[in-house]
């Protein structure tokens, strides 16, 4: 009888427990851009594989490698909404997922600086940078992919002729650069350029 009643006791406690209306992980959700906004916030570890959240706009503020022009430019747009997107992944094979940021102008979105950072030992590093603007860069199947617009002679500032995509794998410590691949960006009937493509 005694036995039963432990048993019935215990079917009690994980009956209640499974009702409680959590869902585990999936609380935790994707990374989103908005996450670097918030000021102070610690790192967080996630079931998402190697996943650990970081304060993107604090990394960048106190990194020596972010350029003065790019940290000026480094401040809310609207409200407390500062202009970077955030990813994460694996790109160097580091103990936790790594961290692209791109830093973008207010006044109209154009990416002035790409960067990558490793963790190493608990500490995030700068391992790549890009300050040649308009630049943008992102985690494509485990590669870094590094796009950078070009303008030819009268081109609007919102509307480059094309763009040229450089795709970096890490190797020996580094990222190398693979062969790159240029767009060109079409014309309409009267030869003004059409409008850039959304990324």
């Amino acid at each position: 009888m005694i036995a039963v009643g432990t048993a019935l006791a215990a079917l009690a406690l994980f009956l209640a427990a499974c009702g409680s209306g959590g869902t585990g992980a999936r609380d935790e959700g994707p990374a989103h851009a908005s996450a670097a906004t918030v000021a102070g916030a610690s790192p967080s570890t996630s079931a998402f594989g190697k996943f650990r959240r970081v304060d993107a706009v604090a990394l960048l503020k106190r990194d020596p490698q972010v350029s003065p022009a790019v940290k000026r430019e480094l401040k809310p747009c609207d409200g407390d909404d500062y202009q970077v997107d955030v990813s994460y992944g694996d790109l160097t094979d580091a103990p936790v997922d790594d961290v692209v940021i791109n830093v973008m102008t207010c006044a109209d979105w154009v990416g002035i600086g790409s960067y990558v950072y490793r963790d190493d030992n608990g500490v995030f590093k700068n391992v790549f940078k890009s300050e040649e603007s308009p630049v943008y860069a992102e985690i494509d199947r485990g590669t870094l992919s590094v796009t950078r617009q070009y303008y030819e002679q009268d081109d609007p500032i919102s509307s480059p002729s094309g763009d040229v995509v450089t795709p970096y794998t890490w190797k020996a410590g580094r990222f190398v650069p693979g062969k790159p691949t240029r767009n060109e960006y079409g014309k309409s009937a009267d030869g003004s350029p059409r409008p850039v493509p959304s990324t």
